[in-house]
This record gives structure tokens, sequence and C-alpha cells, in this order.
């Protein structure tokens, strides 16, 4: 009169009923679980494959932030670093309004600023230097351009060192005078 249903029939059943598992399946896996239960209670580390793998992908996963952590803390060290140079040129930076034009070369392009004279003297004699940021160019005291150079050498667009004098041209350096010489 009453039939067997499928609620009250194991998982194992519904599984044969379906034609999703066959007996050789069913009596693989019933002696892996009895295994696995007989090594649990002897004390012996059971090997679980999901839980290997999920500690592999935590390990992934944390080695993946430290990169990330690493690739912003580089970014954020040159963006202090280049609001640093911005702060220095600011700060230092002296105005290149005058009447004299002083060329330079940046890269593969003569470039010229306006200067006044004593700027220009000091250019020259390496007591003065010129850097650029963002496209544009300043003129800031030789020590600031040494502190900017330590933190990034592209800036720098002109430095004399302070030993270079302009080489003389004489066309009679190798003649000799005579000492006896009358005018």
């Amino acid at each position: 009169m009453f039939e067997k249903t499928t609620v009250g029939n194991s998982l194992q059943d519904q599984l044969f009923k379906a034609g999703l598992a066959n007996k050789k399946q069913a009596v693989k896996a019933r002696k892996a679980q009895n295994n696995k239960e007989k090594l649990q209670r002897q004390g012996k580390a059971v090997t679980d494959e999901a839980a290997e793998l999920a500690e592999k992908a935590r390990q992934e996963q944390v080695a993946r932030d430290r990169e990330l952590n690493r690739i912003k803390q580089v970014e954020a060290e040159a963006k202090a670093v280049k609001a640093q140079i911005r702060q220095l040129i600011k700060l230092n930076q002296i105005e290149e309004r005058g009447d004299t034009e002083f060329s330079f070369t940046h890269g593969t392009q003569i470039k010229s600023l306006h200067l006044r004279n004593e700027h220009r003297d000091a250019l020259i004699k390496g007591q003065l230097a010129i850097v650029t940021l963002d496209d544009n160019y300043a003129i800031v005291p030789a020590t600031v351009s040494d502190k900017i150079s330590q933190r990034d050498e592209s800036l720098m667009v002109l430095r004399h060192s302070p030993n270079d004098e302009a080489p003389i041209d004489d066309e009679y350096a190798d003649y000799e005078v005579p000492d006896d010489l009358m005018w």
C-alpha cells in the first residue's frame, strides 16, 4: 500500500536510481571514508585536499597583496620625492627676467631665458643651475640643484661645475714672445 519514496532513501540509493553512481563507486567511497576515520582514530594526520587548496590560495593572495602594497609604496615614495623637488624649486627659485638672453641646450633643443647679467655670470661660474619641472625652467642656487639631483638627476638641465672656466681661445698661445722685443 505504501510505496517507498525517494525522500527516505539514502543519498547513495538516490544516486543509484538516478544513474549517477554505480556499486563500484559506492564501495570505493565507503572504503575511503573508513580509511579516513581509521587514520583519525589513530591520530595520524589526514590530508584534506580542500584545506590544502584553500591554504595555497590564501598564500597566493597574501603574496599578491604584498606585491601590490610594495608597488603602492614605491609610487607613494616617488610622489613624495616629486613634492619635495617641487617645494625646493618653489622656495629657492630665482626670477629669470632680465635683458640678457642666455641660451642653453636641453636634450637636442636649444632653449633660451632672459636673465639679468649677474644671474648669467653666476650660471656660467656654476653658482646657479637650471632645472626643469613640468616643462618649466627654473634657476636655483647650486646647493639646491645638488639636493634636486640627489632626488632625481633627470631634472637637471644645466649646471657648470665651479672649476669649469670658459676656455680662452688664444690664437697665439703656442708662439713664444721674445724677451728682447723692443717697441
